[in-house]
C-alpha cells in the first residue's frame, strides 16, 4: 500500500501545502469536507481557493505566513478555528492544527490536519458573533444617544433652541438605528424558526417605491436614485411593510458601497412558467462592484465586503433574501468589478387563488 493510500485511511481531513501556500497533496477526507475534487485542489493556492479565516473574519495569510513561522524553532500552530469557502460557495468552520515543514532551517511548507467543528462549538461561535456585532453596533448610537441627553440635562438653560433641535433629530436618528439593529435579529430569529408572518394583502409597488425613495433621500442627501417603473405593473399580495424593507436595505446598501451615484430602481413584469408573471424589481449602481470569490457569500450572515464604505450588522441582505423567499420570490446578485453591482428580486404577480372570487 502506497503512501497516498494509507493518508486516505486517516480519519482527518490532511492538506499539505508548499512554502508558497500551494496546495500540493490533499487525502479523500479533505477533498470531502471542502467539498472539491482532488484535481481542483493540487496546485492551487490555498489563500485564493479557500480564503481561510479566522474568528475575527480576516484572512488569516493576508500578509504572508505569520512572522513566528520563520523561526526554525516553531515547529507548528496551535489548534484554533477557522473558516474556508468550499466547493458550494458556503463557508465552512473548521478546527485547524499543522506542523511547519523545513529542510535545513528553511520554510519548505506546511502540513495541516482539518477536523469539523462540533455542533457546540458551532453554537458557541454564532452566539460570539451575534454578541460581537450587537455590541459593535450598539456603541455608537448609545454613546451619542448618551452624550447629547447628558449635555441637554446639564446645559438646558444655555442651549439655543436650534442647537437642542438638532441634538433631538441626532438622539432621534441614533434610537432608530438601535430599533432597526434589534428588529434585524428578531427578523432572523423568526426567519431560522419558520415564524416570519407575513400580513398580505393586494398592493402596490409604485406609492411603495415613492416611500422608500423619499424615506431615503431624507436620511442620505447624496443618494439621489433614478426610478424606472413600467406601465403595465400589476398589483402583487405581499405584506407591504416587508417590501419596504426589502427596497430600503438594498438602497442603503448601494449607498454604503457604491456612494449612492448612478443608482437605478427598476421595476418590470416578467414572464414564468406559471402564466401570470413576476415583477421583477432590481437596484443597479456604478460603483467598485463585488469580486467573484464574494459573490457567493453577499446573502450569508454577518457578511461585508471591504469595498466601499462598510458599515451595519452585515444582516440586511441575509433578512431581504429571506422575506423575498417566504413571499414566494427570489433574490439573485451580479456584479463587475469597476462597473457596479445590480441586486434584483421577484414576487409573483396576479391574484392568488385564495383570493379569487368564485363565479358562481
Amino acid at each position: 500500500m502506497n503512501d497516498e493510500a494509507l493518508v486516505d485511511l486517516l480519519p482527518d481531513a490532511v492538506v499539505v501545502l508548499d512554502a508558497d501556500r500551494r496546495i500540493v497533496a490533499v487525502n479523500e477526507p479533505a477533498s470531502s469536507m471542502l467539498g472539491f475534487a482532488r484535481a481542483d485542489l493540487v496546485g492551487a493556492v490555498a489563500d485564493d481557493l479557500l480564503r481561510p479565516r479566522g474568528r475575527d473574519g480576516k484572512e488569516i495569510w493576508a500578509e504572508g505566513w505569520p512572522q513566528a513561522a520563520r523561526l526554525p524553532s516553531v515547529t507548528g500552530i496551535p489548534e484554533q478555528t477557522v473558516s474556508v469557502l468550499t466547493g458550494s460557495g458556503d463557508d465552512l468552520r473548521m478546527s485547524a492544527t499543522g506542523r511547519y515543514l523545513r529542510e535545513g532551517g528553511r520554510l519548505t511548507g506546511l502540513v495541516l490536519v482539518l477536523r469539523p467543528v462540533h455542533r457546540r462549538e458551532r453554537e458557541g461561535a454564532s452566539g460570539i458573533e451575534v454578541v460581537s456585532t450587537v455590541s459593535h453596533e450598539l456603541r455608537s448610537p448609545l454613546t451619542s444617544v448618551k452624550g447629547f441627553t447628558s449635555l441637554m440635562l446639564n446645559r438646558w438653560d444655555r442651549l439655543k433652541d436650534e442647537q437642542k433641535k438638532e441634538m433631538l433629530e441626532q438622539v432621534h436618528i441614533d434610537a432608530e438605528r438601535v430599533t432597526r439593529l434589534v428588529t434585524e435579529l428578531l427578523d432572523i430569529s423568526r426567519l431560522e424558526t419558520g415564524r416570519l408572518r407575513l400580513r398580505r394583502r393586494m398592493v402596490e409597488l409604485a406609492p411603495l417605491v415613492e416611500k422608500v425613495v423619499g424615506d431615503v433621500r431624507n436620511l442620505h442627501p447624496d443618494l439621489e436614485p433614478a426610478v424606472h417603473l413600467a406601465e403595465n405593473l400589476p398589483e402583487v399580495y405581499a405584506d407591504p411593510d416587508k417590501i419596504v424593507q426589502v427596497l430600503t436595505n438594498l438602497l442603503e446598501n448601494t449607498g454604503k458601497y457604491a456612494g449612492g451615484e448612478g443608482v437605478v430602481l427598476d421595476a418590470r413584469l416578467v414572464p414564468d412558467a406559471g402564466g401570470d408573471g413576476m415583477v421583477q424589481v432590481s437596484v443597479s449602481d456604478r460603483g467598485p462592484g463585488i469580486p467573484a470569490a464574494d459573490l457567493p457569500r453577499v446573502f450569508k450572515k454577518f457578511f461585508r465586503t471591504d469595498e466601499g464604505r462598510p458599515t451595519g450588522s452585515g444582516l440586511g441582505l441575509y433578512i431581504a433574501k429571506g422575506i423575498v423567499e417566504a413571499h414566494g420570490g427570489r433574490m439573485t446578485v451580479t456584479s463587475t468589478v469597476g462597473e457596479g453591482s445590480t441586486f434584483t428580486f421577484t414576487l409573483p404577480a396576479g391574484i392568488p387563488e385564495e383570493l379569487e372570487l368564485d363565479p358562481q
